[in-house]
């Protein structure tokens, strides 16, 4: 089965490609191979190919041991940690490097979620020769089980008919279609906070205090794989420890040993206690992190604030340390290759002791701008009244070309959270942006996108009475021949009703998603660091969380809209072309018909402050997101909400969608989130701002703008800047992700590479290094207007 991670096949073939090379040249220590070009990831010393495999022989052991949800839980998590923990790099800090796992227990893994079957790894340990024969034989006896044990797998089996249907399980990277599914539980963001004010005890003894009063089975079981799971935390904590002993004797360096020593004193006293310095405190959300499969990190300026403000008032700990401690940490973070999340939000309101929270917010800028690479995602949250000199660093900061942080504006986030939601103000003011831009409300709710929606084909196949054009096959609903569609308002009313046909089958794979993995699955870290779990004595999905929301990734819209408004001027307003003739050039990609193609680029387009297509733009924005928002009465969600962001889906799903009305050839990028089609807006960064700021913001979870600016405007004339944002934000603007660069920086990068390897560009919801991207992602991001 074909999972839906972004660039996954090509990860794969590097990283296999790497591991023969070692094998084959007598590499004597299993690896893991960091294929973003960090360098090797290796497991600890003790844990050979055999030991792998009699890891993962005992976490098949474990999962058969009890088919109490939790117990069996626990038991896996147990075996689990070995399994995962890779050694100290150099240049770490900080112990918590994971690897992949053949079987693993976590939410969103690489491969699959929940319980996975990773073959790509599994085949990797296989083919190694050291691997005895009465190993290879016990691991491919386990494939069988797994491959239909899997949860994702479960997942897909319980799919309806008509949905089964509807839903393609193929990557929607290589096949057409409107609308697929997305398997994983992700963008958590737990409290934190209360990992630091507790510790490992304290929490211990908060699932103590409960499991005393509910005395239902269910909750026993829970509380008592909840404590099970502290132990095994314990176990990883220690582990770690005793891997740095052993790697001691590999360093000379005196700062390396000191740090080593560090990093061992803190991990045997967390298992003892709360955090009682900064260190300790940044060390043990690390790991909690990690193991719990949670790849956000919440709130840090106020969750790790007032211990670093003791300890530089205590003079343990200056600025510049703090600055190479995060620094380093980041570095590790970026082994974990999630570069669509790794989310640290600093600033905004809500936050307990604001000044103490400020004084790190400006560290933490100090430190991702240190590590200058695509990770963590850097967002700063600001309101009017907060201390300007956060925003004036995040701006400072963004003019040297780095592209974060990202930058929410709580002013109208806050009431647009608070709507979306239906939550009060003393919630929303807690909401969170993850991976690509989707908001959650903080350690309440999940929100995770299990699915995508292309609204660009939906319209191609209106238009072609529920066949998908480049393929003629049957899709999605038959609304009418061409000729049915007399008016424009028809034709919109059927494209509608293709889009809300696919929403609602999504927005039930989604809550079918969370049921079968509430059955299998408790996710215990996840729910000891989630409200309300502890205190009802329900596991994370299956009624402890108190908002279960979800949300669904739209993709498009600034093409159907552009696309609508050239339909609706030349075939029904100026009546230049019939419906029939439009579609028929769409349907020669544009071959022949130059003239044709020339009228439909010239039609009005999103991001000119023009309200002909600006209008379009807004109603079919309003018309995904309150459709979506209806949802939740259809199912057993809270929340399920539209969520307007990006990653680079916008290309791979335009590479599989055929031409537009919009002038968009077939098989080329779409445009990015709210933003407008790459060169479309032609009068100027006023005009385009105005445009963006006119869909709501009140209907869904997140929508991201991508601006990209020139050094020249950004550097030469920062007063003028300044004031065209303090425009846009007065005017409703939420969000935006700046990118600063030079003219003439992407095309050159594009003829040398080697000589811009450091070139981070903003792609959507998360950045990259400009020329490691394919082509098709890069000639997209060139396309973008630059102001």
């Amino acid at each position: 089965m074909k999972t839906l991670r972004f660039f996954a096949k090509r990860q794969y073939m590097i990283l296999a490609f790497l591991m023969a090379i070692l094998i084959i040249c007598g590499q004597d220590k299993p690896v893991i191979i960091d294929y973003y070009g960090k360098g090797v990831n290796f497991l600890p010393e003790w844990v050979g190919v055999n030991e792998q495999a009699k890891l993962l022989l005992e976490f098949d052991k474990a999962y058969h041991s009890s088919n109490e949800v939790s117990l069996r839980e626990a038991a896996c998590l147990d075996v689990q940690y070995k399994l995962l923990a890779s050694a100290w790099q150099p240049e770490d800090l900080f112990a918590g490097r994971i690897n992949n796992s053949a079987l693993s227990i976590l939410p969103q893994p690489i491969v699959g979620f929940t319980y996975s079957l990773d073959e790509t790894t599994l085949n990797n340990l296989l083919v190694d020769t050291r691997l005895t024969s009465e190993n290879k034989v016990a691991l491919k006896n386990l494939v069988p089980f797994w491959q239909k044990e899997n949860t994702m797998t479960k997942l897909i089996n319980e799919y309806p008919s008509d949905m089964a249907k509807a839903l393609p399980t193929s990557d929607f990277q290589n096949v057409p279609g409107i609308a697929f599914p997305l398997y994983r539980i992700s963008g958590t963001q737990m409290d934190y906070d209360k990992l630091v004010r507790l510790g490992i005890p304290g929490l211990r003894n908060e699932i103590e205090k409960h499991q005393s009063i509910n005395k239902s089975a269910s909750s026993q079981a829970l509380y008592e794989a909840m404590n099970l799971a502290l132990n095994t935390l314990v176990k990883t904590s220690l582990y770690y420890a005793d891997m740095l002993e052993r790697q001691k004797t590999e360093f000379s360096d005196k700062q390396q040993i000191k740090d080593l020593n560090r990093c061992i004193t803190a991990l045997k006293e967390i298992t003892n206690h709360k955090p009682t310095n900064f260190y300790e405190a940044l060390q043990l959300c690390f790991l909690y992190a990690q193991y719990s499969g949670s790849i956000n990190y919440g709130r840090m300026d106020e969750y790790l604030g007032d211990l670093y403000v003791a300890d530089l008032n205590k003079k343990i700990l200056d600025k510049n340390e703090a600055v190479r401690m995060m620094a380093s940490l980041f570095s590790t973070l970026e082994s974990n290759h999630r570069i669509w999340d790794s989310r640290i939000s600093i600033g905004g309101k809500g936050r307990r002791n604001e000044s103490n929270a400020n004084q790190l917010a400006l560290t933490i800028m100090d430190a991702v701008n240190k590590h200058h690479s695509i990770v963590p995602q850097l967002t700063l949250r600001f309101y009017e009244g907060q201390d300007k000199i956060l925003y004036k660093s995040a701006l400072d900061l963004l003019s040297t070309g780095y592209t974060y942080p990202m930058l929410y504006n709580d002013d109208v986030n806050i009431p647009s959270a608070q709507s979306a939601f239906n939550i009060g103000n003393e919630e929303a003011v807690n909401y969170l942006p993850y991976g690509c831009g989707e908001y959650i409300i903080y350690h309440k709710s999940v929100g995770t996108p299990s699915g995508l929606i292309n609204m660009l084909a939906a319209l191609n196949v209106t238009l072609h009475n529920g066949k998908e054009p480049a393929t003629n096959k049957n899709m999605g609903l038959a609304l009418g021949k061409l000729e049915d569609f007399k008016t424009f308002g028809q034709l919109k009313t059927a494209y509608k009703k293709q889009i809300e046909y696919y929403v609602a089958q999504l927005a039930q794979q989604e809550a079918l998603e969370y049921q079968v993995c509430a059955k299998n699955a408790s996710l215990l870290y996840l729910s000891m660091l989630f409200d309300d779990c502890i205190e009802n004595g329900k596991p994370l999905l299956n009624g402890g969380v108190r908002y279960k929301g979800g949300t669904l990734e739209a993709y498009g819209n600034t093409n159907t809209a552009d696309a609508l408004a050239a339909i609706k001027l030349l075939v029904y307003d100026q009546k230049k072309l019939t419906l029939k003739q439009l579609v028929n050039i769409l349907d020669k990609n544009f071959v022949g018909y130059e003239k044709e193609r020339n009228m439909m680029l010239n039609a009005p387009k999103y991001g000119n402050d023009n309200d002909y297509v600006d209008a379009i733009k807004v109603e079919i924005d309003k018309h995904i997101c309150d459709f979506t928002q209806t949802q939740n009465k259809k199912t057993d969600l809270h929340s399920y909400l539209t969520v307007i962001i990006n990653n680079n889906a916008n290309t791979l799903m335009g590479l599989q969608t055929a031409a537009s009305a919009d002038g968009r050839q077939a098989n080329t990028y779409m445009a990015n989130g709210n933003a407008p089609t790459g060169g479309a807006d032609k009068n100027g960064l006023t005009a385009m701002l105005n445009s963006i700021v006119k869909p709501s913001t009140f209907n869904h979870a997140g929508a991201v703008q991508n601006i990209k600016f020139s050094k020249e405007l950004f550097v030469q004339n920062r007063e003028k800047v300044e004031t065209l944002l303090e425009g846009y934000w007065k005017k409703g603007g939420a969000q935006a992700m700046l990118t600063v660069i030079g003219r003439d920086d992407l095309k050159n990068a594009m003829i040398h590479p080697e000589k811009y390897a450091n070139l981070i560009v903003r792609v959507g919801g998360f950045c990259a290094r400009f020329v490691e991207l394919p082509k098709s992602v890069q000639l997209e991001v060139l396309s973008r207007t630059i102001y």
